[in-house]
């Protein structure tokens, strides 16, 4: 990749995210991590932020999951993907879902 050259990320429109994704994406306790800690972050954070005890390849797999499945977005900076949660567009498709699940697995955590 020349840095002229952009690697463009898909991402599902707002109106393309479906609950059944959305719900498989976070059942896994490593995607439900990361999203969590997308919820409690002030900004984007790369990929290699979060303190998963995965491989490398196996987080970009748990990254992917959540990116076609419209929980997160991606966006390339240098080498670096940087992501984000879709709340705006979640809580348009889906009201309240996603801060039920996020509370549910924080009480979960602190118990």
């Amino acid at each position: 990749m020349t840095p002229s050259t952009v690697e463009k990320i898909a991402h599902p429109a707002r109106d393309e995210i479906e609950l059944s994704d959305v719900l498989h994406a976070l059942s896994d306790p490593v995607r439900l991590q990361i999203a969590a800690g997308l919820a409690a972050a002030s900004c984007e954070r790369s990929c290699g932020s979060f303190d998963v005890r995965v491989s490398k390849s196996t987080c970009t797999h748990h990254f992917k999951v959540l990116r076609e499945a419209g929980v997160i977005h991606q966006r390339q900076e240098g080498t670096a993907r940087l992501n984000t949660l879709r709340v705006d567009d979640l809580e348009a498709r889906f009201p309240g879902v996603l801060e039920t699940i996020l509370r549910a697995a924080l009480s979960g955590a602190s118990s």
